[in-house]
């Protein structure tokens, strides 16, 4: 003879609420906060140029011909105040050479702080060398 099994319980409402809880409002982000331009795969600048991602990670050798070649190179971030954004900061032609010293030995390795140098195109073909740090 087949014994019938006893029915599960049902949740309670009070139960089920704690489950589900309250409704929370969305988190307001921060005004400068912004995505990678290599997770976005481009960016616009401050004079509003379309910078589009070309290749990268680099390869050392070829992120030191461009901090030599490229028309522009960028290194940190800036935040522009009328528009309330972030984008990355342009390096003077002049500070290169220094920003390289402290680049090339850090470039691709585990250890920190480390670069990565990605290749970026601009809508006016102008080449840009972003350089992307880890603390």
């Amino acid at each position: 003879m087949a014994r019938n099994r006893p029915k599960k319980p049902h949740l309670t409402a009070g139960f089920a609420e704690t489950l589900t809880g309250p409704e929370r409002p969305a988190k307001e982000e921060w005004p400068g906060s912004v995505r990678s331009p290599v997770a976005d795969h481009g960016f616009t600048d401050a004079a509003d140029c379309r910078w589009t991602l070309v290749r990268g990670p680099l390869d050392p050798r070829r992120a030191k011909r461009l901090a030599v070649s490229a028309d522009l190179m960028t290194m940190g971030s800036a935040y522009d105040h009328e528009q309330e954004r972030r984008f990355p900061a342009l390096l003077p032609e002049a500070d290169r050479p220094a920003a390289w010293l402290e680049i090339g030995g850090r470039c691709n390795v585990d250890a920190l702080p480390s670069y990565l140098a990605y290749e970026f195109a601009g809508q006016d073909g102008r080449t840009l060398l972003y350089v992307e740090t880890f603390c």
